[in-house]
């Protein structure tokens, strides 16, 4: 059996998403803040409008963080998102992508575990958001083209990873 180290009387009042919210309203983006422990926030992209969601568990230290596509999967395509997100799993070093299929969205997330304090600096959220947005948009066109464009999980990822060198 696993002992807690610490009690609910350990955790502190503090609530990392006030620190959270503050970036996002430094950044002009529209969020909504449902209760003390959840907050989502609407971004454009490149590609499409892609949605955040922060949510903390005072009880784990945790800072849950996701970022969805703006698109819906049909679920005869299922399937073939699974094994591509896995193929695109594998080239990831910090998070993960994974599906809602009740909701149809694909989605990169990510959690950080704080310190008993429930410390959160904004450089931690900066990042984190940088991160989950740049992986976003480079394996964008790889679903396109699995959803609409009939390619295969592996032949979507080599064509979208393809890079260009040098200048036409």
């Amino acid at each position: 059996m696993t002992t807690m180290l610490f009690s609910s009387e350990d955790v502190d009042d503090r609530n990392p998403l006030d620190t959270v919210e503050y970036i996002i309203d430094a950044n002009d983006w529209s969020f909504d803040r449902q209760g003390s422990n959840e907050l989502t926030v609407g971004v454009e992209g490149s590609w499409c409008q892609y949605h955040l969601w922060f949510s903390w568990r005072a009880d784990i230290r945790s800072v849950h963080f996701s970022c969805a596509y703006d698109v819906k999967v049909p679920d005869k395509k299922f399937d073939v998102i699974y094994e591509l997100l896995a193929r695109m799993n594998e080239r990831l070093f910090v998070g993960h992508f994974d599906a809602w299929r009740e909701e149809g969205l694909i989605m990169f997330r990510h959690a950080l575990l704080l310190n008993k304090n429930g410390d959160l600096d904004a450089e931690q959220i900066n990042t984190l958001v940088e991160i989950g947005m740049k992986e976003l948009e480079k394996f964008y066109p790889a679903i396109q083209f699995c959803l609409w464009g009939g390619k295969t999980p592996e032949d979507a990822l080599d064509a979208a990873m393809l890079e260009t060198m040098g200048e036409a």
